[in-house]
């Protein structure tokens, strides 16, 4: 199996301009005039393979999914090995790769610092990190802002999304636009507000940050053009996928255990062999 991250028909140099090229395209899709990045997120090998094949450029990981799958739960700092594995598995995968690291699984921006070289020499080329915590309270915003600028010290070219959970958590809503500003005067690269819907609220955010928004998707809510629309520019799926699967797992159960059909459209099962390579990564 060969290093993440790394291509073994080329040198070091090779490599890591590859790397940075990669980082750079991904950039890039945040700022498309004619339609925002649509990020959807994987939670393993599988899900992040299908979703290349499916045409997606870039994929995501969900928290949730991953802390699910270890038996955890979500936002807890229970996941930083789990994390960091999937990116291990993931990173040179044909696709560019962000990871979801909740608030950096630590206080110190330097200890956050270093598990963004660790996603980095994995070939992540980007890194969500949020100031929500999993008692329901946020992180002082100083603070926040100081694991951002570590992280951009140690990998400059490391696409920083700054998320901020006010409407996630219904809490302290005012304080959104000047910690977004806070973060991106930190060097955040892009800014999420999860739970924001409101089309004036989401015009005034974009008006007012000078960063790509990111959104995420509701069902029921604006669709990608309409959001796009508004001037967001990357519009995430977060567990949505994730917990889709887990519905229409446990609905076929259910349909097979009181003789009903099972109306669904299962990929067969060589073409669930077929996301692996001959090592087990692709």
């Amino acid at each position: 199996m060969r290093a993440a991250g790394s291509n073994p028909d080329q040198g070091p140099a090779a490599d890591s301009e590859r790397i940075r090229a990669r980082r750079a395209a991904f950039a890039a899709l945040h700022h498309h005039d004619a339609e925002p990045l649509l990020l959807p997120n994987a939670w393993d090998h599988a899900s992040a393979a299908a979703l290349a094949r499916a045409g997606f450029p870039a994929v995501a990981t969900t928290s949730l999914g991953v802390a699910a799958s270890a038996g955890f739960r979500d936002g807890a700092r229970h996941t930083r090995a789990a994390t960091l594995a999937l990116a291990r598995a993931l990173g040179d995968g044909p696709y560019l790769l962000s990871i979801d690291a909740e608030d950096g699984y630590a206080d110190e921006p330097e200890d956050v610092a270093e598990f963004a070289r660790e996603l980095a020499d994995a070939g992540v080329v980007g890194l969500n990190l949020e100031d929500g915590r999993a008692d329901g309270t946020l992180t002082d915003p100083v603070l926040h802002a100081a694991r951002i600028a570590a992280v951009k010290a140690a990998v400059p070219d490391l696409f920083v999304n700054a998320r901020t959970d006010t409407y996630w958590l219904d809490v302290r809503t005012e304080e959104t636009m000047g910690r977004l500003v806070r973060y991106r005067e930190a060097g955040a690269d892009g800014v999420f507000v999860p739970g924001v819907a409101d089309a004036a609220r989401i015009t005034e955010l974009v008006k007012g940050i000078g960063a790509p928004l990111n959104v995420l998707y509701r069902p029921g809510g604006p669709n990608v053009r309409e959001l796009g629309d508004l001037g967001v520019r990357r519009i995430s799926l977060g567990s949505l996928l994730y917990r889709i699967a887990l519905g229409a797992a446990l609905d076929a159960a259910e349909s097979i255990r009181q003789d009903r059909s099972v109306a669904f459209d299962a990929p067969a099962y060589a073409e669930v062999q077929a996301l692996a390579g001959e090592d087990g990564v692709s």
